[in-house]
């Protein structure tokens, strides 16, 4: 169990992810992967940057600040890789934001939280829990007994994406206990490259060379991340 002094930052937290859920899911259905996924994940190191070192009082050394920059501004490239984007898809947009700015708040909390808890694997077991309860009572409230008959063909997919999501974000929590919140976001958020990649293999989406560029840029950021951290 976690001291006391951590259930806070898990009830905070895991209510901050479950509106990151929700926003994420309306960004997918308002615009595309290969534009919604950039914005959600390249808005959340700059504004835990700026949080972790106005905020939370957290040093960020130049070369590390140079490397957040420039890893922001390759999945800024991704984002703008095909013009600036339309009066149409500001929702969408508004949406994607919106999640990389709950991404950025939970970040914050548990790297604050994680760090008073006594116990990393018993702070991520009791975030998962309690975070993972709030989706299905929401999704529950609004469809009720036709919950269950529209989850059937999607169970396979729904626990698999749960597996994954156990040790994917326990990693990052268990990161946040040893290293610098800034640079742990920024590197998280290279998982972008792999979007790109995703949306052009699976999606059929253009990758084209802008967005190349904007990958390599986002490598490049985090060789200076790693080159600065050491």
């Amino acid at each position: 169990m976690p001291v006391p002094a951590a259930w806070p930052y898990i009830a905070v937290s895991a209510t901050l992810q479950a509106a990151y859920q929700l926003l994420l899911l309306r960004a997918y259905q308002l615009g595309d992967f290969g534009q919604m996924y950039p914005t959600a994940r390249g808005t959340s190191p700059v504004v835990v940057a700026l949080a972790s070192t106005t905020l939370l009082g957290h040093s960020l050394p130049p070369g590390q600040a140079l490397g957040i920059a420039v890893v922001s501004c390759g999945l800024a490239g991704l984002v703008l890789a095909d013009g600036l984007p339309g009066r149409a898809q500001l929702p969408a947009l508004a949406a994607a934001v919106g999640t990389g700015v709950m991404i950025a708040s939970y970040t914050l909390v548990d790297g604050s939280g994680v760090r008073v808890s006594g116990s990393v694997f018993g702070y991520i077991a009791w975030l998962f829990l309690c975070q993972g309860l709030v989706l299905p009572v929401i999704a529950w409230a609004r469809r009720g007994r036709a919950l269950l008959t529209a989850l059937r063909p999607l169970c396979g997919r729904g626990l698999a994406g749960g597996l994954l999501s156990l040790p994917a974000y326990g990693l990052v929590v268990w990161a946040q206990s040893r290293g610098d919140l800034a640079t742990i976001a920024a590197l998280r958020e290279t998982s972008i490259v792999l979007g790109a990649v995703i949306g052009a293999v699976v999606f059929r989406e253009r990758l084209g060379h802008r967005r190349i560029a904007a990958s390599a840029t986002v490598l490049t950021g985090i060789v200076v991340l790693q080159l600065t951290a050491q």
